[in-house]
C-alpha cells in the first residue's frame, strides 16, 4: 500500500467531517469543500490501486521470463 491510499483516506475523512460541519451550520460552501474534498481522497487512492496494480503485473511478467 502506497502512501497514495493513506493519503486519499485522510482525505475522504477530512471531507466527510467539513462536510457534516457545513451541514450542521447551514454553510453551503464548506459544504462543498466537503464533497470536493472526499472526491479528491477517491482520485488519489483510485490513482494509487491503479498504480499498485500495474506495479504488480509487471513483478509478475518479469517472475514468468525467470
Amino acid at each position: 500500500m502506497g502512501d497514495g491510499k493513506a493519503q486519499g483516506k485522510g482525505e475522504q475523512i477530512k471531507g466527510k467531517l467539513k462536510e457534516a460541519a457545513g451541514k450542521a451550520v447551514g454553510d453551503e460552501r464548506l459544504k462543498a469543500e466537503g464533497k470536493t474534498e472526499q472526491a479528491k481522497g477517491n482520485v488519489r487512492e483510485t490513482a494509487q490501486n491503479a498504480e499498485d496494480t500495474v506495479r504488480g503485473t509487471i513483478r509478475g511478467a518479469r517472475d514468468d521470463k525467470r
